[in-house]
């Protein structure tokens, strides 16, 4: 098995954390919550902004109007999305609901997460693909933001049914969803990947983690501890990976 596609599946399966959490009922408090999200947001935005969309600017046969027609399409295909497909959010599920509600509200959740995840597979994959270090840094941000979606989906299907099973079995749904992206892309671009194509889809899945930071982590990080400033974790997460990236490239495995 391919070392990329191992990180889409350790990535995915980061799920399973935050859904054994939400049965058990040991719940991380909301502020270490809101600063996870903004953490995994930081690292999102340094990787996708100062490191992917460069990357794909300068691989061979790309030219400038192609990358950030790209990065464009990324975005608004999130957004495009998002809007059109029947989900809701994590912050949702913060206003009370009845038991009944509550299930077909954690299904709508799990709609939502899963179509967030697919791309993030395909864009662990593809960035591993061109460069390790930058997929060991995605599959990180994706990790730590899984545990709380996990966490979101599992929470509120064991209170309305009581069942774990079912509870798990939802929750590792929208962790599958990344695992199948980082196939997909295993199969389907792997033959084809040429420095262009791999530059352009690196361009578009660069979009698609910027508008992913900016309108579900960041939001969602401060519904879910109001009194907790976002931006926290979001700098830290920058200034960590940031360091990293730094300290890989001295250490002579920066790509």
């Amino acid at each position: 098995m391919s070392v990329p596609l191992l990180l889409t599946l350790l990535a995915g399966g980061a799920t399973f954390i935050g859904a054994f959490l939400g049965i058990l009922g040991q719940k991380p408090s909301p502020r270490a919550l809101a600063f996870a999200l903004g953490f995994a947001a930081g690292i999102m935005l340094l990787i996708s902004l100062m490191e992917m969309l460069p990357a794909a600017l300068s691989a061979e046969g790309m030219s400038s109007l192609l990358g950030y027609g790209m990065f464009i399409v990324g975005l608004l295909g999130y957004f495009a999305l998002d809007r059109l497909l029947p989900h809701q959010h994590p912050q949702d599920l913060m206003s009370g609901k009845s038991p009944r509600n509550l299930r077909r509200t954690a299904m709508l959740l799990t709609l939502g997460i899963s179509l967030h995840n697919f791309p993030e597979g395909i864009a662990t994959f593809v960035t591993a693909s061109s460069d390790l270090e930058l997929g060991l840094g995605i599959a990180l941000a994706v990790a730590i933001h899984n545990i709380p979606e996990g966490l979101a989906v599992a929470g509120p299907m064991y209170a309305a049914t009581g069942s774990k099973k079912k509870a798990l079995f939802w929750a590792g749904l929208s962790g599958m969803a990344e695992i199948a992206g980082g196939i997909f892309a295993f199969l389907l671009l792997g033959p084809w990947l040429s420095p262009m194509i791999m530059g352009a889809v690196m361009a578009a899945v660069a979009g698609i983690m910027v508008a992913l930071s900016v309108d579900e982590l960041m939001p969602l990080a401060r519904d879910i501890a109001p009194d907790v400033n976002p931006s926290y974790g979001v700098l830290s997460g920058m200034t960590v990976m940031g360091l990293s990236l730094t300290l890989l490239e001295s250490a002579g495995m920066g790509g």
